[in-house]
């Protein structure tokens, strides 16, 4: 099974895909680290990192240099593309295939609520200039617009029929709404986590196929540090998670399995990490360890369980 295969693969039975975005190369270990075998970017992080608005279609360089830096570890990366960077379907195709040509196995392409026919045309266009590339079609229509259920089907029939894998409708979290686009629409269907929305076992039970989080997770670490600076002002110390230094140093070396060993001190600062603390939270929510899939490998076979899911 190659990587790409595996990918796909994971859409489609067992439990949904639960896609963490990372936002670096140490996010992205980490987290392969906690048994996370398939890792999304966040475009809002990367924009952020550099100081520039999410989806202005300001952030190429950066989301292929993440790409270059991730697409050869050991995980497997789909890339928040925003629109593809362009409203032109030949740029977001010459673009897709430099993400793919690099490592990556999936895309996400928002429509932003622009013209459903020319988002269609970008599909079309990735899928012929990489077709194993994984293409999750976002639609805006809850994200941006009043949440038309008609307008979401047809977008969403479009892109399905212009070669789309899966489908994603961020903003989308009404039980029966959701249940009704899982029985109408032929992809699997992807559903931004909410805290405020249904529960991942809630969404299981509708039929959804991959939960992703989105910017969640660098929005909760901006959170954290300030929480922590705040705690060490206040003379008390840092409560949460802390990776080591020389877990994040091991990370920095390629170390992808650094913190699935523990490595990590249970609240502030540098201290030893609390013994098998990352191993047992894995087992505890079922993850399964990551496969190997070394620079070059898109034609190699990419080990992992047939039942295996992240999250």
């Amino acid at each position: 099974m190659t990587a790409a295969t595996a990918f796909a693969a994971l859409h489609r039975s067992g439990a949904p895909l639960l896609l963490p975005n990372a936002w670096d190369h140490a996010s992205a270990l980490a987290l392969a680290a906690r048994g996370f075998q398939a890792v999304g970017t966040t475009s809002l992080a990367v924009a952020a990192a550099a100081g520039l608005p999410d989806g202005a279609a300001a952030t190429r360089e950066h989301t292929l240099r993440l790409a270059l830096a991730l697409g050869s570890r050991p995980l497997l990366l789909s890339v928040d593309a925003e629109g593809g960077f362009s409203d032109g379907p030949d740029d977001v195709a010459a673009f897709a295939r430099e993400v793919w040509a690099v490592g990556a196995v999936g895309i996400n392409l928002e429509d932003g609520l622009g013209p459903a026919d020319r988002h269609a045309a970008k599909v079309r266009a990735v899928k012929s200039a990489a077709p194993g590339l994984f293409v999750n079609a976002r639609t805006d229509t809850y994200w941006l617009g009043d949440g038309d259920e008609t307008e979401t089907l047809r977008r969403l029939d479009l892109y399905v029929r212009a070669g789309a894998d899966g489908v994603f409708v961020p903003g989308l979290s009404e039980p029966a709404a959701i249940a009704r686009l899982v029985r109408r629409v032929e992809a699997p269907v992807n559903i931004l986590f909410s805290p405020a929305g249904p529960s991942l076992s809630h969404l299981t039970d509708l039929g959804v196929r991959r939960v992703s989080l989105g910017s969640l997770l660098y929005r909760r670490a901006l959170g954290a540090a300030l929480d922590a600076m705040t705690a060490v002002a206040a003379d008390r110390v840092p409560q949460g998670t802390t990776p080591t230094y020389e877990a994040v140093q091991a990370l920095c070396r390629g170390g992808v399995h650094a913190l699935g060993r523990g490595g990590e001190a249970a609240s502030g600062g540098e201290g030893p990490a609390s013994g098998g603390e990352g191993a047992a939270r894995v087992a505890a929510s079922g993850a399964q360890a990551a496969g190997t899939r070394p620079r070059g490998a898109r034609n190699e076979t990419y080990r992992t369980d047939s039942g295996a899911r992240s999250w």
